[in-house]
């Protein structure tokens, strides 16, 4: 176990900035998400002082959703700014429309909900505008073209920025962008998705071609998938933890499955590993994601200070090891530390 003054020692970079996929919108490398946490797991107070502690630490990007917490996450969120008096202009703030109220006509993505789904969500968040809404599933209901058609309104209105996607395939972000191309549209600008250690495929085969193709970048989210990075879950399932929350009964089922003990014994070699570089699992975890130059930001999910303040320590380690070791580690190949480090960089057995 690292000692406190071991962990906070990485605490001393801010987060770089990075161009949100080929636009000129510049996000921090990290950001934080609101997720299960505002509204829900955690106080207000604490909402607050997680906003306060990310922000004073070069965080610009606060992403929330319509759904979170049924849109009081949005409320908090808004709430604090409001409160804090930063200047709206330092902030990038983003939502995601797809699940609003219980009416047929308060979900998915009708040029009907795009539009008042995202009026709902700036009148919680006390905002005249967003910087980026996500799309957050794709929608077989509604044709691509409305889909496009009502992002663009939204943004040509002023309510948002840029639009974006979360959760679709390759070939739909492909269509969307074909359709704006078609019709002389805006097409979106990012995607949305996990990626971890054990969830890589689609940020990192699928999205790089769309990047250079079409200039859609990664906003990633669940660095630590759902905690199970972390180690929290070795020894089963802590009381005050997300996978013990009714709502998160499949979490608490992954964890407790055959892939999921798996996993826990990759995350004791990687301990290992991250003792020996002098920082947490949870900073190797999100250092790896950091270290892929695809990744415009990853998006943290924490529900205390010393959490938030451990996983932003993460921007020094991303500057100490190579993450495609740590990727053959998982693999289940045996490698030196010598390997991860900056100036070293042998090349693993095949």
């Amino acid at each position: 176990m690292l000692e406190a003054n071991s962990i906070l020692r990485w605490c001393v970079c801010v987060p770089a900035l990075r161009n949100l996929g080929k636009s000129g919108l510049r996000v921090s490398c990290l950001g934080l998400g609101t997720w299960v946490t505002f509204g829900g797991q955690i106080s207000d107070d604490v909402a607050e002082q997680l906003m306060t502690i990310a922000y004073e630490s070069g965080v610009n990007l606060f992403d929330t959703a319509e759904v979170y917490a049924a849109g009081k996450a949005e409320v908090i969120l808004g709430n604090i700014i409001k409160k804090k008096g930063w200047r709206r202009s330092s902030l990038v703030i983003t939502t995601k429309l797809y699940w609003g109220g219980k009416a047929e006509t308060e979900r998915g993505l009708s040029r009907k909900h795009i539009i008042e789904g995202l009026k709902g969500s700036l009148q919680r968040m006390q905002m005249e505008y967003v910087d980026v809404v996500f799309a957050n599933r794709p929608d077989s209901n509604t044709p691509m073209e409305e889909i496009v058609r009502a992002m663009t309104y939204v943004i040509n209105q002023g309510m948002s920025m840029y639009w974006g996607t979360s959760r679709w395939t390759a070939m739909e972000i492909m269509e969307a962008y074909s359709v704006a191309r078609q019709f002389n549209l805006i097409p979106p600008v990012c995607e949305q998705a996990e990626y971890h250690l054990f969830q890589r495929e689609k940020v990192e085969v699928q999205l790089p071609e769309l990047y250079h193709k079409i200039g859609v970048g990664a906003m990633t989210w669940s660095p630590l998938a759902c905690g199970i990075i972390t180690g929290k879950y070795e020894n089963g399932i802590p009381d005050s933890s997300r996978a013990s929350m009714k709502s998160y009964q499949w979490l608490k089922e992954k964890i407790v499955s055959e892939d999921g003990r798996k996993q826990q014994a990759k995350l004791k070699e990687l301990g290992h590993i991250a003792e020996k570089l002098g920082c947490t699992l949870p900073q190797l975890a999100v250092a790896w994601c950091l270290r892929n130059e695809g990744v415009s930001s990853v998006l943290l999910g924490t529900s205390n200070a010393e959490q938030l303040t451990e996983n932003l320590g993460a921007i020094q380690v991303s500057k100490s090891f190579c993450h495609v070791i740590v990727a053959r580690d998982l693999e289940g190949k045996k490698i030196e530390l010598s390997s991860f480090m900056e100036g070293n960089l042998s090349k693993p057995d095949k």
